[in-house]
């Protein structure tokens, strides 16, 4: 009877250890956060978000155009489908971080990007250019816009990354304002990537020629180990079953 509970405790383990890693990868992945303003706040699209509990999750990163959505708290209704492009942070932190515009005199907060626990890429947020120029004058610093034709695409509600609202948000020409209104490369907002600040002279040649950074690649998920871990120890537990018990 005690190798039958011990082959269970260990099954249980391994099943555990399973769930659990699978659980973080999906959150790493889609950045899901769950934030409580106490004030109101403003996402690009003219929307308010009053005072309350949302949940934003990064629901697109396959390039370098990627796709935010702002859920209420039980994630039953869509708020906002915002465009936002990856920049960098050269120190992280263990909470999150949403920086915001200056405002008026009684107006709302301006979220301009989010950075997700530990990461150094976070989103920053692409507002439609009449509203662009307006936060870029009240901050003194260039912001992220594209054409202000493309605001209501933000509020519509979508299912799929193939509707025409998300594709005319990914497909839009995107520049930055400064606060004198003039339209200048958006490389004066984004911060470059680790990789692409690297000086040449410190890049080495492959084989075939080509170039590459000295960063290490990146790990391959930890969910075949643990599954082999699980493995194994279904493995422990039949043999424990099968082992004759010793006679003293």
């Amino acid at each position: 009877m005690n190798r039958i509970k011990m082959a269970a405790t260990i099954i249980c383990l391994s099943l555990v250890a399973l769930t659990y890693s699978s659980s973080v990868q999906a959150d790493t992945w889609n950045k899901r956060t769950v934030v409580t303003f106490s004030q109101p706040v403003e996402v690009p699209g003219g929307i308010i978000l009053p005072a309350g509990t949302y949940v934003f999750e990064l629901v697109d990163s396959l390039s370098d155009r990627h796709i935010v959505r702002i859920f209420n708290k039980e994630k039953t209704h869509v708020y906002a489908t915002i465009l936002a492009i990856p920049n960098w942070r050269l120190e992280t932190t263990d909470k999150t971080v949403m920086t915001f515009g200056e405002r008026a005199v009684g107006s709302p907060e301006a979220i301009r990007s989010w950075f997700y626990p530990g990461a150094n890429s976070g989103e920053e947020f692409v507002y439609p250019k009449r509203r662009a120029v307006e936060l870029a004058k009240a901050t003194n610093l260039p912001v992220l816009a594209m054409p202000s034709e493309l605001e209501s695409n933000i509020a519509k509600s979508t299912t799929s990354m193939n509707d025409e609202p998300i594709v005319a948000l990914k497909q839009a020409p995107l520049t930055a304002v400064e606060p004198t209104g003039d339209e200048v490369d958006i490389a004066k907002v984004i911060v470059a990537s680790p990789a692409a600040q690297t000086p040449p002279e410190q890049q080495s040649a492959t084989a075939d020629g080509s170039r590459r950074t000295g960063r290490l690649p990146q790990t391959a998920s930890p969910l075949p180990l643990f599954g082999l871990i699980g493995l194994l120890s279904l493995g422990v537990g039949f043999a424990l079953w099968f082992i004759p018990k010793r006679i003293g």
